[in-house]
């Protein structure tokens, strides 16, 4: 299972730069870059933290993707 973000999109659509998200979450900035790159996926808190202060869902920033299974 892998998790998709469109963590980045909101940000820069509310004119955050992930420092300044980070600061509002109380993280560091590397913390929002591996989410915003998928090398981390947030725990429950922090993707609430994220979604109340970019004013979103958290479905609307995290999707759960299925990974290909390969041939049969």
């Amino acid at each position: 299972m892998k998790v998709r973000t469109e963590l980045k999109a909101y940000r820069t659509a509310r004119g955050l730069t992930q420092a300044e998200l980070a600061e509002r979450v109380g993280v560091s900035r590397k913390t929002i870059n591996t989410v915003e790159n998928g090398i981390f996926t947030p725990s429950v808190a922090l993707a609430l933290l994220l979604a109340d202060c970019l004013e979103a869902t958290v479905e609307e920033l995290f999707q759960i993707v299925p990974e290909a299974t390969g041939p049969a």
